[in-house]
């Protein structure tokens, strides 16, 4: 499920990040315990990646209720993450674009 070429706990955040952007803010997050379990690491793991969401503002903590997505975190992640794909994904995608010999045209035609 993970891959070697970034930390674990990045990877989990990934996770986090994708189950906030499809349920938007105020949505309730799995726990430590069940999203580690679900994902097969170690809790601390997981601990750390909602930590890092929780020290940028995007995940608060409720006592005794759980963790939810911070009120404007869908909107904050969906710029951040537009931002990342089109800075280090994309320069991958449009290199293999180009390998290959496809135009828009090409790509247009799948959608």
């Amino acid at each position: 499920m993970f891959s070697n070429e970034r930390p674990i706990y990045r990877q989990i955040r990934d996770v986090i990040v994708d189950r906030i952007l499809a349920s938007g803010d105020g949505a309730l997050l799995p726990s430590v315990r069940a999203l580690a379990a679900e994902a097969g690491v170690n809790p601390l793991t997981v601990a750390k990646a909602y930590h890092d969401l929780q020290a940028n503002g995007l995940v608060t903590a409720r006592k005794g209720v759980g963790l939810f997505a911070s009120d404007g975190a869908a909107k904050v992640l969906l710029k951040t993450e537009r931002a990342l794909f089109l800075t280090e994904e994309w320069p991958r995608v449009q290199a293999r674009i180009e390998q290959l010999g496809l135009n828009a045209d090409d790509l247009l035609a799948r959608v």
